[in-house]
């Protein structure tokens, strides 16, 4: 998991938020649009700030859905 990954969202305070998956998946995130590390591209301003919440809100929200899928098909 990318050290800056976890600074970032310690300083927007979304941390507590995630958990060591969800930070996983932000990093391979970051990797798939800029073609680079993750560090390497918030090191070098390829991910704003902006783009960087919008990620982690895109993952947070995947991990819900995976959730209510798996309640469902539990009931099922």
């Amino acid at each position: 998991m990318s050290r800056l990954v976890r600074f970032l969202l310690q300083q927007l305070g979304l941390y507590h938020l995630t958990t060591h998956e969800d930070r996983v998946e932000i990093d391979r995130e970051i990797e798939l649009r800029t073609g680079v590390s993750c560090d390497e591209a918030i090191e070098k301003g390829l991910v704003s700030r902006d783009e960087f919440t919008a990620i982690v809100f895109d993952v947070l929200r995947r991990r819900k859905l995976r959730r209510q899928t798996e309640v469902m098909a539990a009931y099922t």
